[in-house]
């Protein structure tokens, strides 16, 4: 296995410390971060146990797991396409050399147009990496950290008192997002959290990008994440735990736009 090299991350403590004390009192009435930990573990069940006989509707309800996917998969989620995503999405999980992971991440990519309409494909491979083998592949999404766009929860959390005004020199491969969960697997022990360590770094980030939705989403990002009802909605749709609504009903989007209503 080849070792890949990991760039040096300046993080900031203060906004480590701020988005940990919000998360654990937001979610107290609502079950405690525990409550959240749990439903990734079913979420993670769900992959894992799915992506090796993954057919057209465990496909799309796995899609419908993730957030910034669901709405715009369209007809890539449909009969007609799902013969030719099937065997990518076997491909991205066939290897479990680490060292191969950006390789096999960018040719998944690569079999789609690389265009504003399919930035989700990124997310997509993230997800479906993470969750079936969380252990082995940390959240590589757009939103925890996008290079090109300068934009994640690495900005939201870098230490520089002018990091509004400039780019960070950080790649967005897979020894970044292992370096990042490490560090704040680390920031996570020193404040007492031994369990579950890996859904805990996924609801912490997804914390601080709920707060940056919160603080300075624009209209893009308010698309999705629509004013809370609650202090954790922004954070539970992020992390994709509201595929479904109250009734069981998927929230995928169909390709022409409907919201998806299978059961």
């Amino acid at each position: 296995m080849q070792l890949v090299e990991r760039p040096r991350l300046e993080l900031s403590g203060p906004k480590l410390k701020l988005a940990l004390e919000t998360l654990v009192s937001r979610s107290e009435d609502l079950g405690g971060v525990e409550a959240y930990v749990e439903a990734l573990k079913l979420k993670s069940a769900l992959f894992r146990d799915t992506v090796d006989h993954l057919d057209l509707k465990s496909f799309r309800t796995l899609c419908a797991h993730v957030a910034t996917v669901r709405r715009r998969i369209g007809r890539h989620a449909e009969a007609e396409s799902f013969h030719e995503i099937q065997p990518r999405v076997r491909q991205l999980l066939s290897d479990p050399d680490t060292s191969t992971t950006d390789a096999r991440v960018a040719e998944f990519c690569a079999a789609f147009p690389d265009d504003r309409d399919h930035r989700w494909v990124r997310d997509l491979a993230a997800e479906l990496l993470h969750y079936a083998d969380p252990e082995r592949y940390p959240l590589m999404t757009r939103w925890v950290w996008d290079a090109r766009a300068n934009t994640g929860v690495l900005r939201e959390i870098w230490h520089d008192e002018n990091v509004d005004s400039i780019s960070i020199d950080v790649p967005d491969g897979y020894a970044t997002f292992l370096m990042l969960r490490e560090e704040l697997a680390q920031y996570l022990a020193t404040n007492g959290v031994f369990r579950d360590v890996l859904f805990y770094v996924d609801i912490l980030m997804a914390q601080v990008y709920a707060g940056y939705i919160g603080e300075r989403g624009g209209t893009y990002l308010r698309t999705d994440f629509a004013t809370p009802e609650d202090p954790m909605l922004h954070t539970r749709r992020i992390l994709g735990l509201d595929g479904t609504d109250a009734n069981g009903r998927s929230r995928l989007k169909a390709a022409d736009g409907r919201a998806e209503v299978v059961e």
